[in-house]
C-alpha cells in the first residue's frame, strides 16, 4: 500500500506536500519521496524511512518550484531499497515523473513489451516504474513537441487498454501540468480538491481525503473508475474524460476494515461511520448466535478497531474499556520481513493494563486477522493480565486468500484462516471463543445505498473472487514465492550487504 499527492500551487508546493505526506503516512512506513518542478526544472528527494526521517530543513529549501508530487510506500514484495523509492522519472518524451499506488497483475508481461516494443529499459523491480514507461511510450507516439489534455487522455486510454490490476496514479509533466488516473476498477483510491489562495486558485490530487483536509483544499470529487483529471500548470482550468471501455467502481473493501484513516471519505464513504456500522452489525451477530454470552467488558485492540468496538459494546450493552496502550513509534506488524522479528514487535507495540482484565470475561475485539500471530500474542497477553475468559472478534471475515493489487498481505500459505475453518482458527489462536463478521454484512456495513456509487467491492481477499478477473493460480504460486517470509528474509540479507543508505537527493535536474 502506498500513498500518493500531487499539486499545482500558485506558490512554493513542498510545504503541503510535504505536509499532506504525514497525513498519509499510514499508507506507507518504507519510504517517501518529493519531486517539485521550477519553471521546468526538477528538484528531488527521496530515501527510505518516515517522512519526517527522509526530508530536513535543507532538503525542504531546495524543493523549489509551484507544482509538485510526493509518495509514501511500503513494497509489496521484497524489503527497503532507496532505488525503489518513488517518484519514478523518465526523461522521454517531454520528462516524466510518476508516483504510483496499487499493483499490476500483469507487471511481467508488460515488462517484455516496454523493452522488445517500446525499446525502453526499466532498471528496478517495481511495477511503477513499469507503468510510468508503458504511459511515457503512449505519450511518446502521439508525436507532438507540445501537447494538449486530449494527447494525454489517448496516452492514459492506452494505458487502460495494456495494464491490468488495480492502480491509481500522479503524474507530473514539467511545463504541462499534473494528472491523477485511475484503474478502471477504481480498486486503490484518489480524490482531488482545491483551494482558493490570493494568487489564485490551487489543486491538489491525493489518495484520501484526509490530505486535502489538513492542508485547507475542499473536495471536488473522486476520480471515477478509469477516468484521468489533468491540471495543467499556469490556469485555473481543469480537464476530465473518461478513458476507459467499460469502468465499474470496484473499491477496495479492507480500506474500509483498516488501511484508510478513519477521517476520511472514500468513494462518497466515511470510513468512520463505515466502521461503526461494522461494530453494529457484528453485535447483532452476537445476539443472534450467541444470545446468552457472558462478556463482562469489551476492549478494542488500538487503533482501528475501536470505532467498531465501542459500537459492539454500545449495542450489546457491556462495559468499554482501554485494556492496551500502545507505542505509537513501531509500525505495523503484518507487513514486517520475518515473523521473528513480527513476535517481537508485538509485545514492543502493545501492553496490558492489568486491572481491565483481571477475574474479567473479556471481549477482545480487532478490524481484521491476517497472519494471526499478533492476535495469538496478544490473546496469551490478555491471560497474563489475568482474564477469566478471553473471546475475541474480528470486524471483517477470515482472510483467506493473499491481496493481489497493492496490499502486501502475506502469502496464502502463511494467513492462519487460509485453509481452516472458524473453529480450526478459533483453536490455533487459542481463544475461548471466536466470532467473525459475515461478508454480506461487511458490504452493507461499508455502503449505505442512499449516499454510496459504488457499484461493487473488491473482497477478494475475503472470498478469492479477483474482479480483474486474470488471476490465475500460476500467479498465485509466483506470489506465493515472492512473500513468503523465507523469500522476504533473503531479500533482506541481500539488501543488507548492497543497501546504499545515502538516499537520493538531486537538485538541479533529476
Amino acid at each position: 500500500m502506498c500513498g500518493i499527492v500531487g499539486i499545482v500551487g500558485k506558490s512554493a508546493v513542498n510545504q503541503a506536500l510535504y505536509d499532506a505526506l504525514l497525513m498519509l503516512q499510514h499508507r506507507g512506513q518504507d519510504a517517501a519521496g518529493i519531486v517539485t518542478c521550477e519553471y521546468e526544472k526538477l528538484h528531488m528527494r527521496k530515501d527510505t524511512g518516515l517522512v519526517r526521517d527522509v526530508f530536513r530543513t535543507r532538503h525542504m529549501l531546495r524543493l523549489r518550484g509551484e507544482m509538485g508530487i510526493g509518495h509514501v510506500r511500503y513494497p509489496t514484495a521484497g524489503l527497503s531499497s532507496s532505488a525503489e523509492a518513488q517518484p519514478f522519472y523518465v526523461n522521454s518524451p517531454y520528462g516524466i515523473v510518476l508516483a504510483h499506488n496499487g499493483n499490476l497483475t500483469n507487471a511481467d508481461e508488460l515488462k517484455h513489451d516496454v523493452f522488445a516494443d517500446d525499446l525502453r529499459h526499466i532498471n528496478t523491480q517495481s511495477d511503477s516504474e513499469i507503468l510510468l514507461n508503458v504511459f511515457a511510450h503512449e505519450l511518446q507516439i502521439q508525436n507532438k513537441l507540445r501537447i494538449d489534455e486530449q494527447d494525454i487522455f489517448n496516452a492514459i486510454a492506452g494505458v487502460h487498454r495494456r495494464c491490468r490490476g488495480g492502480y491509481a496514479v500522479v503524474v507530473m509533466i514539467p511545463g504541462f501540468g499534473i494528472v491523477g488516473f485511475r484503474d478502471p476498477n477504481g480498486i486503490r483510491p484518489i480524490i482531488y480538491g482545491r483551494r482558493e489562495t490570493i494568487n489564485g486558485t490551487e489543486y491538489m490530487i491525493a489518495s484520501e481525503s484526509v490530505a486535502l483536509d489538513t492542508v485547507g483544499f475542499t473536495i471536488i470529487a473522486d476520480i471515477a473508475p478509469g477516468e484521468a483529471v489533468f491540471i495543467p500548470v499556469n490556469t485555473e482550468q481543469i480537464y476530465r474524460r473518461q478513458c476507459a471501455a467499460q469502468p465499474v467502481l470496484s473499491p477496495c473493501l479492507f480500506e474500509f476494515v483498516y488501511f484508510a484513516r478513519p477521517d476520511s471519505i472514500i468513494d462518497n464513504i466515511s470510513v468512520h461511520k463505515a466502521r461503526s456500522r461494522m461494530g453494529k452489525k457484528l453485535a447483532a451477530k452476537i445476539k443472534r448466535t450467541w444470545p446468552n454470552h457472558d462478556i463482562q467488558v469489551v476492549i478494542p485492540i488500538p487503533d482501528t478497531s475501536r470505532t467498531a468496538a465501542l459500537q459492539l459494546a454500545n449495542q450489546l450493552n457491556v462495559t468499554y474499556a482501554e485494556g492496551f496502550i500502545k507505542n505509537r513509534y513501531i509500525g505495523r506488524t503484518f507487513i514486517m520481513p520475518g515473523q521473528q522479528v513480527r513476535k517481537k514487535s508485538v509485545r514492543q507495540k502493545l501492553n496490558a493494563i492489568d486491572l481491565e482484565f483481571r477475574k474479567k470475561n473479556v471481549l477482545l475485539v480487532d478490524d481484521s486477522i491476517v497472519r494471526g500471530t499478533t492476535s495469538r500474542q496478544i490473546i496469551q497477553m490478555a491471560r497474563d493480565a489475568g482474564a477469566r475468559k478471553v473471546y475475541f472478534a474480528s470486524a471483517s471475515p477470515p482472510v483467506r486468500y493473499p491481496n493481489v493489487y497493492g496490499i502486501d498481505m502475506p502469502a496464502a500459505s502463511e494467513l492462519i484462516a487460509h485453509g481452516r475453518s472458524e473453529l480450526e482458527i478459533e483453536q490455533a489462536l487459542g481463544c475461548d471463543r471466536l466470532i467473525f463478521q459475515d461478508l454480506p454484512d461487511l458490504i452493507q456495513a461499508a455502503q449505505k445505498k442512499t449516499k454510496s456509487v459504488v457499484d461493487r467491492f473488491d473482497t477478494s481477499v475475503f472470498d478469492g473472487v479477483y474482479i480483474t478477473g486474470d488471476v490465475t493460480e500460476a500467479y498465485l504460486q509466483q506470489l506465493e514465492q515472492a512473500r513468503s517470509d523465507a523469500a522476504k528474509a533473503q531479500a533482506f540479507d541481500s539488501d543488507d550487504a548492497l543497501l546504499d543508505d545515502s538516499g537520493i537527493d538531486l537538485y538541479n535536474t533529476v
